[in-house]
């Protein structure tokens, strides 16, 4: 599981930004909302993000794509922002693994360096942290690499740590040194990639069928389960299948251009085989359901697998064309004390889920607040009555259309479409 996201100098975050899935010992409602990972750490199970455009929201998720690419040895897509004058970029994760956890922190520049010539990750540290009753931090450093500040360490190894200095900087220290030589380099790649690789990231402007299809091609223990989420999401379905008709059964009138949100190329044929049963009558899904049905068809497979697997799976616009009452329901899913250790990270502008007193906690709800040059994370419970003037019983949804929660911008449409030149 996710505890914490960092990042800085990275697209609209110029300086240090945090989302941290740590519960709040504090805060004492909602204990099904949170992951027990051991008798001093909890982890949340649901988190969301809200604010206006372009403020961060997508941002921080790119962010853990792009730390989940760089774990898995994929192309980094590691982007500075754009006004602060640094060409480098930091970002770090703190996770679970089993009943321990680890923190992973890497620096990209991406100037061509003398003497490699080559754009490369010029600091790294992987540890291991401990948490007290108190939720005080301590770490031991695995390995680090700082060719900054000259600093190289490999603690289980010292023959390692002299070659540090030496290691290609173009990708990152556990595919860079041979793990057959080195055996605890295997263990710790192989840490890195569990946890990159438990992750599931979606844009729901631009969501993949695949998953879903493959899950209704299969036998596996989870094909009910998204078969009944499915029907539960939409009052008319009666049930969900493939069928054995595909694209090439499809009447010619009927081959309509599909939204670019689900059209999968290699998946065509499997697309239209998808058939919505309503009120007895089969029809095939693509070109019959609703968007917001389509977009739900294509979650269920990625919903269901979190929490059968204990996946942690990141949203962005997850009330993007689904029914508010859905959306609830999705979150609900997650922080119900059945989850065991599945997550969710979101952004959304529903504001409905707002809502402090039935669904979540104050550690779990953030705010991306565009603050002069610079945009920053603030947690809901960071606001107090004192400072913010909100208070454990205020009405949140009526206090962030005001701006309590950061500033939304109030668009004089009339003004634009009129004119003052058109009294």
């Amino acid at each position: 599981m996710i505890l914490k996201i960092r990042v800085n100098n990275f697209l609209v975050y110029s300086e240090k930004a945090e989302i941290s899935m740590i519960s709040d010992n504090r805060i004492k409602n909602f204990k099904s909302n949170i992951h027990f990972v051991n008798d001093n750490l909890g982890a949340l199970k649901a988190s969301c993000i809200y604010g206006g455009n372009n403020v961060g929201k997508t941002c921080m998720l790119a962010a853990i794509q792009s730390i989940k690419n760089v774990l898995l040895s994929i192309v980094a897509n590691v982007s500075v922002n754009l006004f602060s004058g640094s060409n480098v970029c930091s970002m770090g994760v703190t996770f679970t693994n089993q009943d321990k956890v680890y923190s992973y922190d890497f620096s990209f520049d991406l100037t061509k360096k003398v003497p490699l010539y080559s754009r490369g990750f010029i600091y790294e540290k992987f540890s291991e942290i401990n948490y007290d009753k108190y939720g005080n931090e301590s770490e031991k450093k695995l390995f680090v690499r700082d060719m900054d500040n000259d600093e190289y360490i490999f603690s289980e190894n010292k023959e390692l740590q002299n070659i540090l200095k030496s290691v290609s900087s173009s990708n990152i220290l556990i595919y860079t040194i041979n793990s057959e030589k080195y055996p605890i380099v295997e263990e710790y790649r192989n840490i890195l990639r569990t946890f990159a690789s438990n992750i599931d990231i979606i844009d729901m402007n631009n969501i993949p069928m695949g998953k879903t299809i493959n899950i209704l091609k299969g036998n596996s223990e989870i094909k009910n389960k998204v078969v009944e989420l499915i029907k539960s999401a939409d009052i008319d379905i009666d049930d969900f299948m493939l069928d054995k008709k595909g694209y090439n059964d499809v009447d010619e009138n009927f081959k309509k251009p599909q939204e670019n949100v689900f059209l999968t190329s290699d998946l065509i044929d499997d697309m239209y085989r998808m058939t919505s049963v309503h009120r007895g009558k089969p029809v095939q899904s693509i070109l019959f359901d609703s968007t917001g049905t389509k977009k739900m068809v294509a979650l269920a497979g990625y919903i269901v697998e979190s929490l059968v697997y204990g996946k942690t799976l990141i949203v962005d616009e997850l009330d993007s064309s689904l029914h508010f009452k859905l959306t609830r329901a999705i979150v609900a899913l997650f922080n119900n004390e059945l989850n065991k250790n599945a997550q969710i990270i979101f952004a959304t502008h529903d504001i409905t889920l707002l809502d402090c007193k039935k669904l979540f906690r104050k550690d779990q709800i953030y705010f991306a607040i565009r603050d002069n040059d610079n945009v920053k994370l603030r947690s809901l419970k960071s606001f107090t009555a004192s400072n913010d003037n909100i208070r454990s019983e205020s009405d949140l949804i009526e206090k962030y259309k005001k701006g309590a929660m950061g500033t939304i911008p109030e668009p004089d449409l009339i003004n634009i479409l009129i004119g003052e030149d058109n009294e």
